[in-house]
């Protein structure tokens, strides 16, 4: 029996991962932590069997109260799934030359530089791997650099975060100066060109430099999305598994080329956000350090980096991975999504087509 540990239980990327491993594990102890005493995961029954309250990563506390947690309860190794914390952990690394147990990230220095989107912008800029990209500021909002550099429409959104923080589509200048003044405790934004395309998503494996596997989707219709004024939410209500080997060879470029800029090995779990022009050219838009919300659908159509990730920690390499940098599902599998429900996979559309009307 391993017990494992998984941090930011309260989110729904860890609830995923854990209810895989429950699935596939059942005889594993596992531990949650998160820093919010009402986090849902700690009272969702039968997916913990311990949980507690963290220290946030920020604080000075928190390393040592994680190595008591690793001794005390005997923690075989980690799913760290906040990337504040995944951060925290690389600079740990850095400093001791271990982690406080065994886990599977990249370094420091790659995931410090794709947590901040306008990091990631900066060492894109000037390539097709990403749209017309400008950093701006509540300070520095740059309005002539916007109208001219970037143009309308355009869109804007948080350089760090996730489920599309402060993102909209904006028409003019003036949506633009009210935007800044409605999101004025957001210090940082990217305005980038806007991409009408499709929204696709994809997640890798690496290993030491080595592209192990991955696999792409297409986020088709979004959860609670009237609600958003981007109508972009971080939740897909409808989700279609893609088998399209070109999204994988542009997100893997994309790697071998911020990894060859930044001296670093790619190493870890990366997730991509994307976006379609107008003449279907793929875009960067995100790149996650860590699993993305969809890792447990994806697990059940076959395509399971969770399950990978425990051997890689188990074994201490990836010599029980399947290597699959195209991973191609076997049948054009869609996937439904909502709030208070477990995701509903469906075998294909055409079961739509059964719906019938009075």
């Amino acid at each position: 029996m391993k017990t494992i540990l998984v941090t930011g239980i309260g989110g729904l990327t860890p609830r995923s991962i854990t209810t895989i491993i429950r699935k596939n594990h059942p005889d594993y102890h596992i531990i949650g932590v998160d820093v919010n005493k009402k986090a849902i995961g700690f009272f969702m029954e039968g997916l913990l069997n311990e949980f507690y309250i963290s220290p946030r990563c920020s604080d000075p506390e928190y390393f040592p109260y994680i190595e008591k947690l690793v001794v005390d309860k005997h923690i075989d190794y980690a799913f760290v799934q906040p990337e504040s914390e995944i951060v925290a952990w690389g600079d740990y690394y850095e400093k001791k030359g271990k982690f406080p147990c065994p886990v599977f990230m990249g370094c420091k220095t790659l995931s410090v530089s794709l947590k901040d989107k306008s990091i990631m912008a900066d060492l894109l800029e000037g390539t097709d791997f990403i749209p017309k990209t400008i950093k701006v500021s509540q300070d520095n909002p740059r309005y002539e650099d916007v109208e001219k550099l970037i143009g309308f429409p355009c869109w804007i959104r948080a350089t760090e975060g996730t489920g599309g923080l402060g993102s909209l589509k904006l028409e003019d200048l003036s949506s633009y100066k009210s935007w800044l003044f409605i999101n004025s405790k957001i210090p940082e934004f990217t305005v980038s060109e806007f991409l009408i395309g499709r929204h696709l998503a994809n997640e890798m494996l690496y290993y030491n430099n080595e592209y192990v596997k991955g696999a792409a989707l297409e986020c088709a219709e979004y959860v609670m999305a009237n609600i958003a004024p981007s109508k972009v939410t971080g939740n897909t209500a409808l989700g279609r598994f893609l088998n399209e080997d070109r999204i994988n060879k542009f997100c893997d470029d994309c790697i071998k080329y911020l990894c060859k800029k930044l001296n670093v090995p790619a190493h870890g779990i990366l997730s991509f956000d994307l976006k379609e022009d107008k003449d279907g050219n793929i875009k960067v838009t995100e790149v996650n350090i860590r699993h993305m919300a969809y890792a447990g659908v994806m697990a059940r159509v076959g395509f399971d980096l969770i399950e990978d990730t425990i051997k890689i920690m188990e074994d201490g390499n990836c010599d029980r991975v399947k290597r699959a940098p195209f991973y191609h599902y076997e049948k054009p599998y869609i996937f439904l999504r909502d709030v208070d429900v477990e995701p509903i996979v469906l075998e294909s559309e055409e079961i739509f087509d059964q719906v019938k009307t009075l």
